[in-house]
């Protein structure tokens, strides 16, 4: 199944719904909802026209990788931005996605899961890195967060001559129980509440349904470790940078939601 130009058209009508019923209800999204889009269609048409050039059989794999370095780098950059009360939050979220990408890519390609190839790395590589940016930056807001509400409390056990690590110690698990959820939640509802994006777009295409069940599964698995991966590494992270030396908590401002 292919969709030309005229269908894809035809599809912002869908958009121009969204954007209506805002209109309707007062909300004064209307303008961000149709950037979103035009914005999306436009990077995506763009990525489009570089994997075409990547999948040629004559161009080198190198340049694939090169692409992944820059999808890390690029959402290194974005991650600030989507929470700029996060402290340092780049080289937290560079050293988290790389750890994420490369234990996912060693598991998927290493033991022969899916061949290595443009066709497979980038899209794969996308994914991976598109997920952890999401839970990473949820983790360094709520971080920031949690430790200027629960203030009081952590310095109260400081003050009981708690190390900070173990002061932090019960913030931390809550709020990697909080970024974490909604992907958990997401991988429990799958298949009986809703057919993921991966699995959709392979059976539109054409393909067996048991066959795009087994790649939906492995894509499930992938982002369920990326996301516990970033997190951990970003809350671990981050609350060692919210003491100082001397084990005393620093003064943060609340996040940008």
């Amino acid at each position: 199944m292919t969709v030309n130009w005229a269908g894809t058209a035809f599809s912002l009508i869908l958009v121009a719904v969204a954007a209506g019923l805002s209109l309707y209800w007062g909300l004064g999204l209307e303008r961000s909802i149709v950037w979103a889009a035009l914005r999306a269609g436009v990077q995506l048409l763009l990525v489009g026209g570089i994997l075409l050039l990547l999948l040629r059989p004559q161009t080198s794999l190198w340049w694939s990788w090169l692409w992944v370095v820059a999808m890390l780098g690029y959402a290194a950059v974005t991650a600030k931005q989507r929470a700029p009360g996060v402290p340092r939050i780049v080289p937290l979220a560079l050293t988290a996605f790389v750890l994420a990408t490369a234990l996912s890519l060693a598991v998927l390609f290493g033991l022969g899961v899916f061949p290595l190839s443009a066709r497979t790395l980038v899209p794969i590589a996308g994914l991976i890195v598109g997920n952890a940016m999401t839970a990473t930056v949820l983790a360094g807001r709520r971080m920031v967060e949690e430790f200027t509400d629960k203030r009081d409390e952590i310095e109260a056990r400081l003050a009981l001559g708690q190390p900070s690590q173990d002061a932090a110690r019960p913030y931390v698990r809550g709020v990697l129980r909080s970024a974490l959820s909604p992907q958990i939640e997401t991988t429990k509802a799958t298949g009986l509440v809703f057919l993921p994006g991966a699995m959709t777009g392979l059976i539109l295409g054409g393909a067996d349904p048991v066959s795009a069940v087994l790649v939906q599964l492995v894509v499930m698995f992938l982002v369920l470790a990326a996301a516990s991966t970033t997190t951990t590494v970003m809350a671990i992270g981050l609350s060692r940078r919210l003491f100082t030396p001397d084990h005393r908590l620093v003064r943060l401002a609340r996040a940008a939601s």
